[in-house]
C-alpha cells in the first residue's frame, strides 16, 4: 500500500530502504504528534511538513534535513520532546529542528523587532547551512497558501519574504528558490501590479508561442548539424517580478527588455558552452553588447552561464543561456547542490570540499577548512560562507538594531563585486568599495597601517571606489595610522568600525 511519502522518496536524487523507512517514521511520528491540528486553509497540518519535505527532496538534501523539515514544528506546536526525536532519529535530526524552532519564533514586528530576528537568524544559520534551508522551504510553502492568513499578518509575513528571505536565497544561488519567493511576495504586496505584469506576459507568451517554438527547433537543428548531440534544451518566459523591476528600469517599455523570452541549452562539459556559443552565431544574428560570460566571470552569489542575445528571422528577441549540466544544478539549487553528507568516512574530502558555495569563484575554488562544529557529536556540516560567517561576527558585534541594520544593508545586501590581492586571492565587497575598505576585509593591520594603493598597477586616491575585477595592492608603512578622513569613505561597516577603534586608540 502507498505511503503518503512515496513522493518525497521519488523527489530524493538518490535513498536507500534505510532512507525510505526513516522518512516514513518521520512522517508517521508527525502525523501522531500534530494530531488534528489544522491549517489556516482547514486542511490538516500534515500536509505543511510533508510539503516541506517534498521541497527538501527536489533541493537534493540528505535524510536529515529532510527528517528535519517534516519535523520541525514539533518542539514548537506539539507534546514531542527533543530528546524523543534524538532517540528515534539521531543527534544531528533534534540540532536542526531545534535550531529551526529558535527561528520560527521570531517574527517581524517592526525595524528593532526585524533586526533582531536578522541576527538570531543569521548568527543560527552560520552554525550549519541546513537550517536557512530548511526554513526557506517552510517560507516558500507558507507562501503558497498565504490567502489564508488574515491581511495584517499577510503582509507582514510577505514583506519578511522579500526583505529578507529572498536575499538570502539569492546569496545562497538558489535561483528556483528565490525566484518563488520573490513572486509571491511581489503577488501579496503589490497584487493589482503583480496580475497586470502576469497578463503581460501571459498574452505576449501565446503572442510568441510558435515563434519560439521554432527557434527551438532551429536550434536543436543546427546544433545537431554541427556535431553537438548531447544536449537538451529549455525554453522560459521571464519571471512576474524579475520583469517588473526590469521594466520599470526601462521606462516602461517592453521592446526595451531583451530577455523576456530565453532558451536554455545544457551540454555536458565547460568545452561545450564555448563550441556551442560559436554555433549560435553561425544561426543567428547576436545584439552587439549583449554577450555576458559569466563562465569566466561568474556572479557573487556563483551563477554561472553563457548569455547570448539574438534575433531571429521572426524578428523574436531571445537570450540564450548556455550552461553544464553541472551549472545547471548550481543554478537552480545554489548550495544545496554541493550539501554532500552522505557516508563521509567514505568521501571525506567531499564534504569538506564545497566548490564555489562558499568562495563565490569556481577559479579561486578552496578547500573549507574541514567539518565544522555544529554541536557535541552531530555530524557536522560543512564550512559555511565566508559572507555568511562576517554576517555573523557583525551580528555579534553591533549590539544596537540600527547600527546592525546598517551594516546589514551596506554591506550584506548590498550589490556585490569582487576585487584581487596581486596573488589572486577574491575579495567580497559591496559596490562602491574603496580602497580602505579592501585593506580592512584583507586584515585589519593591513587597514591601519596602509599608506597608499596600486589599482591595475596606477596609483589611486584612497577614497577613489574600486570595480569589479580590479587587481588592488596596498601599500604599508609601520608608522601610518588610520586618518579619522577615512570615515567618510569607508563603505563597509566593518571597515569604519575598525578606523573608529584605531583613532580612539591614537586620540587616547
Amino acid at each position: 500500500m502507498p505511503h503518503p511519502t512515496d513522493d518525497i522518496i521519488r523527489a530524493m536524487k538518490s535513498h536507500t530502504a534505510e532512507d525510505q523507512k526513516a522518512i516514513q517514521e518521520a512522517y508517521d511520528v508527525a502525523k501522531v504528534a500534530h494530531n488534528t491540528e489544522l491549517r489556516k486553509s482547514g486542511e490538516p497540518y500534515i500536509i505543511h511538513p510533508h510539503a516541506i519535505g517534498v521541497t527538501l527532496a527536489e533541493l537534493g538534501m540528505d535524510r536529515d534535513t529532510i527528517i528535519a523539515g517534516i519535523l520541525h514544528d514539533t518542539l514548537e506546536d506539539t507534546e514531542l520532546k527533543a530528546e524523543e526525536i534524538e532517540k528515534k532519529f539521531g543527534q544531528t535530526v533534534r540540532f536542526l529542528v531545534e535550531s529551526v524552532t529558535k527561528l520560527s519564533k521570531l517574527k517581524y514586528r517592526g525595524l528593532e523587532r526585524h533586526v533582531e530576528s536578522l541576527r538570531r537568524l543569521f548568527v543560527a544559520t552560520a552554525n550549519d547551512v541546513r537550517v536557512i534551508i530548511i526554513k526557506l522551504a517552510d517560507r516558500l510553502h507558507n507562501m503558497q497558501t498565504l490567502e489564508y492568513v488574515d491581511p495584517v499578518k499577510r503582509h507582514r509575513i510577505a514583506l519578511e519574504t522579500r526583505e529578507v528571505y529572498v536575499p538570502v536565497a539569492e546569496r545562497l544561488g538558489m535561483g528556483v528558490v528565490k525566484a518563488q519567493l520573490e513572486d509571491l511576495a511581489f503577488k501579496a504586496l503589490e497584487p493589482e501590479k503583480y496580475k497586470e505584469t502576469a497578463r503581460f506576459l501571459k498574452e505576449r507568451g501565446e503572442q510568441e508561442k510558435e515563434a519560439l517554438s521554432k527557434a527551438v527547433n532551429d536550434l536543436r537543428k543546427g546544433l545537431a548539424e554541427a556535431g553537438i548531440t548531447n544536449f537538451h534544451t529549455e525554453s522560459r518566459i521571464k519571471n512576474v517580478h524579475s520583469f517588473a523591476t526590469k521594466l520599470a528600469k526601462k521606462g516602461n517599455d517592453p521592446d526595451k527588455v531583451y530577455d523576456i523570452f530565453a532558451i536554455r541549452i545544457i551540454v555536458p562539459t565547460l568545452a561545450d558552452c564555448y563550441r556551442t556559443l560559436g554555433i549560435i552565431h553561425n544561426i543567428w544574428r547576436p545584439i552587439p553588447g549583449r554577450v555576458k560570460d559569466y563562465i569566466a566571470a561568474p556572479k557573487p552569489n556563483g551563477y554561472r552561464t553563457i548569455h547570448t542575445t539574438i534575433i531571429t528571422p521572426h524578428k523574436l528577441i531571445i537570450e540564450i543561456q548556455i550552461r553544464s549540466e553541472e551549472m545547471q544544478k548550481e543554478s537552480k539549487f545554489g548550495v544545496a547542490a554541493h550539501l554532500l553528507y552522505k557516508d563521509p568516512k567514505k568521501n571525506p574530502e567531499k564534504l569538506a570540499t564545497v566548490a564555489w558555495a562558499w568562495q563565490f569563484i569556481p577559479s579561486l575554488m578552496k578547500v573549507a577548512r574541514g567539518q565544522a562544529k555544529v554541536a557535541p557529536e552531530v555530524a557536522a556540516a560543512p564550512d559555511s560562507p565566508e559572507w555568511l560567517k562576517e554576517l555573523n561576527a557583525a551580528a555579534e558585534e553591533f549590539k544596537s538594531g540600527k547600527a546592525f541594520d546598517q551594516a546589514l544593508r551596506e554591506d550584506f545586501f548590498a550589490e556585490r563585486m569582487f576585487v584581487f590581492t596581486p596573488k589572486g586571492d577574491v575579495i567580497d565587497l559591496p559596490v562602491g568599495a574603496t580602497p580602505i575598505d579592501f585593506a580592512y576585509a584583507v586584515h585589519s593591520d593591513i587597514g591601519n597601517t596602509m599608506m597608499g594603493a596600486k589599482v591595475n598597477g596606477k596609483m589611486i586616491a584612497l577614497h577613489d571606489p574600486l570595480h569589479n575585477g580590479d587587481i588592488v595592492e596596498i601599500q604599508t608603512k609601520k608608522s601610518a595610522k588610520p586618518n579619522k578622513k577615512w570615515l567618510e569613505h569607508a563603505k563597509t561597516s566593518g571597515a569604519k568600525h575598525h578606523i573608529r577603534n584605531a583613532t580612539n586608540k591614537t586620540q587616547k
